[in-house]
């Protein structure tokens, strides 16, 4: 993929960053792309990055993602709970599956959508092969990470672990009115205009301002190993 450069002058000479160093200096994060394990690499180096820049101020994770790899996922979710600093996350697009967990991890009161995105959650799956003990073992080990999902989302959304269980057992599409009212985002940009980049910063607590109204994407195919 080629990834654009972005050339800064200053008094000393010019500089180039790709597009994604340029953004991480504001202290934002994109994931654009299926969560798998060198995806998920990169980010977690981000965010570790920006704790030991500064553990005070928020992370912007910017969401486009349609889900991934359950075990890649949740070394993101555990490296945002880890961090000392707030993260933000603000869903461009979509966010399915794995996706919308880390969407709904973010801190509270920081969690963002933009108004034609959607949201998705459902259960993890998996193709498995191998003799029937070995399979049986596998369906074993997904069931008890499908079990552990429906904890995570039940702690962020304020459900009950029965109701994300029920909810998820199939493909459950949400609109961003509908993800708030769940309890997956906690509001929507709907202003026109304005930057973007600075609705981020005001989301991560720094100055557009969100909406304060009241208040189903193709799923990814299954893949070998386990993914949600």
């Amino acid at each position: 993929m080629l990834v654009p450069m972005v050339i800064e002058s200053s008094s000393r000479g010019e500089r180039a960053y790709d597009i994604y160093s340029r953004l991480l200096k504001e202290r934002i994060i994109f994931l654009g792309d299926t969560i798998e394990d060198h995806v998920a690499n990169l980010v977690i180096a981000q965010l570790l990055f920006l704790e030991s820049e500064d553990p005070e101020r928020d992370i912007s994770l910017y969401i486009n993602s349609p889900g991934g790899i359950v075990t890649a996922g949740l070394a993101i979710y555990d490296t945002m709970e880890y961090l000392r600093a707030p993260v933000s996350t603000i869903c461009i697009g979509m966010a399915a599956s794995m996706a919308s967990v880390l969407l709904a991890a973010g801190t509270k009161g920081k969690r963002y959508s933009l108004p034609n995105s959607r949201i998705m959650i459902h259960q993890g799956s998996g193709g498995f092969r191998g003799n029937t003990p070995d399979v049986f073992i596998q369906v074993k080990e997904l069931e008890a990470l499908n079990e552990r999902m429906h904890e995570i989302l039940a702690r962020h959304t304020g459900r009950s672990v029965e109701t994300i269980r029920k909810d998820t057992d199939r493909d459950y599409f949400m609109s961003p009115e509908q993800a708030r009212d769940y309890g997956i985002i906690d509001d929507i940009f709907t202003r026109p205009g304005g930057s973007l980049i600075a609705k981020g910063h005001d989301a991560a607590g720094d100055g557009g301002e969100p909406s304060s109204e009241p208040a189903p994407v193709k799923p990814e195919p299954a893949r070998k190993g386990k993914e949600d």
